[in-house]
């Protein structure tokens, strides 16, 4: 009754119930990634891809995510995390236009709380949760205010040391029959962002 009264849709009823200890819990977050879906992001050559576990764990990335942002296999312990990056380093590198920040960051915290709400047995999940608040104050207030929801993605500004600067849309999907992220970095077609990652993916 509360769910129609609030005109929730099917994920937020969901996760309601799910809060109120009314559907059974996940228990742990997948960290596997499956081969259809490794072999899905090696052969997206022109656009930047990378697999994340819905705790934002970086798990799989393609040959044109390392020319765009580096290689992600030199990120050591929690720096693989994107929440816990963004709550505890500045990027100057990647960000997104300043007048969304406070939404993006609001956004990837909330998604984190749905992953939190989802899989309360999960014990990596609650070690990263515990010392985000231990470390970020920043984090610990937008964990309370926050509202939970799935991330669905945002425009990014990426300057790139060499190809320059690039707006590209950075989207979020779920991977079929699985809680795995699949996050897409594309240009507007017909764009110079489009030219330029063109060229750092072909000489990439």
């Amino acid at each position: 009754a509360l769910s129609r009264a609030l005109r929730l849709d099917r994920d937020d009823s969901a996760l309601l119930h799910r809060a109120a200890g009314l559907a059974p819990a996940t228990g742990s977050l997948t960290r596997v990634v499956p081969a259809g879906l490794e072999r899905m992001v090696t052969r997206m050559r022109e656009w930047p891809a990378a697999v994340y576990s819905a705790d934002w764990w970086l798990l799989r990335w393609n040959a044109a995510w390392t020319a765009l942002l580096g290689d992600s296999a030199e990120l050591r312990g929690r720096a693989r995390n994107v929440v816990w990056f963004e709550m505890t380093q500045p990027n100057p590198g990647v960000w997104v236009d300043p007048a969304e920040d406070q939404t993006y960051r609001d956004a990837i915290v909330g998604d984190l709380r749905v992953a939190y709400l989802e899989n309360p047995g999960d014990a990596e999940l609650a070690d990263l949760v515990t010392a985000l608040h231990e470390t970020s104050p920043e984090f610990a207030e937008r964990w309370t205010a926050a509202r939970p929801a799935r991330y669905r993605g945002m425009r990014k500004h990426i300057d790139h040391p060499d190809a320059g600067p690039m707006v590209l849309d950075g989207d979020v999907l779920q991977a079929p029959g699985s809680d795995l992220r699949l996050v897409v970095y594309s240009p507007a077609p017909g764009t110079p962002d489009a030219t330029r990652l063109a060229r750092l993916t072909t000489s990439g």
